[in-house]
């Protein structure tokens, strides 16, 4: 779930039980993300400077781009730690079409609860040192929405400028009922895995989000592999054990495969070794992670 990260950690399905020893130093394990770690290998960017009005924009031509409100300078700034309420909810939060390009802040940039509307917060171009890249959900009137990090389910409006469009290849689409990742690459299926996800109450959050960001495992339970630290956090922050509060959902591996296809987490998805890997050499920062409860249909790779 949120990271598996802090004790307690659960061995065969049962977190902190009489009956099993925990090593004192998971007590203090590093929260997954605390530390998103920069990634030497991503490759460089390749992007389109945003238009202050954008052509790619499908617009009338009479229609007017609604100016944006001034931003107080006193606006919370979005960062690891939940984000401020006030945005909208993402009206198409399950679906699973690719979302294809990204937004990356040059600056800090307000972001704002609709076109033209009110600003709840300011966007840096890093989280916690990490570039942030979040997917494009929507355009209108000149406007473009992006799926907010640090939050469930959630879209923040950017009015023109102040931000690169980068393109996205990747997407990750998870499926609840039968614990299944399928990795896609140009809306096409390349693999799938088994993977474990959330515990009665801590289950992995549904709808769309994305991938802020990488860190190292903080202890040895957790395979050696980095994580990446998703855009989600848990539906309900206080099912979750007191040491993993303000962690992230994340996509990680564990010290065996005892457990996969079975709900153990504290609602993160956890998969295989050469699967983790795999995902983070080919899948960048940014890609849009969907969590569903099945598709219609298998993916090919199934």
């Amino acid at each position: 779930m949120s990271f598996d990260g802090k004790t307690p950690y659960r061995r065969r399905g049962v977190w902190v039980t009489a009956a099993i020893a925990v090593p004192v130093l998971l007590v203090t394990a590093l929260l997954v993300g605390q530390a998103l770690t920069p990634d030497p290998t991503t490759p460089e960017r390749v992007v389109a400077k945003a238009d202050p009005t954008p052509g790619s924009v499908e617009q009338n031509a009479e229609e007017s781009i609604p100016p944006a409100a001034p931003a107080p300078a006193g606006l919370p700034v979005v960062d690891y730690d939940p984000a401020p309420g006030g945005f909208p909810a993402d009206p198409a939060t399950m679906d699973t079409t690719p979302l294809t390009e990204g937004a990356h802040p040059t600056r800090r940039i307000a972001a704002y609860d609709a076109p033209g509307g009110r600003p709840r917060a300011f966007l840096e171009p890093t989280i916690r040192g990490v570039e942030l890249t979040m997917p494009i959900a929507d355009r209108h009137a000149g406007w473009t929405a992006v799926l907010l990090p640090s939050a469930n389910r959630r879209l923040a409006w950017l009015p023109p400028g102040g931000f690169d469009t980068v393109p996205l290849r990747d997407q990750i689409v998870v499926e609840r009922k039968v614990h299944r990742l399928t990795w896609y690459r140009a809306g096409k299926a390349v693999r799938s895995w088994e993977v474990s996800l959330g515990q009665s109450g801590q289950d992995t959050p549904l709808g769309r989000t994305f991938i802020l960001g990488r860190t190292p495992p903080p202890e040895s339970v957790y395979g050696g592999v980095d994580i990446y630290a998703l855009g989600s956090v848990p539906d309900d922050p206080e099912s979750v054990p007191a040491g993993l509060r303000g962690a992230h959902i994340g996509v990680h591996t564990w010290h065996n495969d005892d457990e996969l296809g079975e709900n153990v987490t504290n609602g993160c998805i956890r998969l295989t070794r050469s699967g983790q890997r795999e995902l983070l050499a080919e899948v960048r920062p940014g890609s849009s992670v969907v969590v569903v409860d099945r598709l219609p249909a298998p993916p090919p790779t199934a």
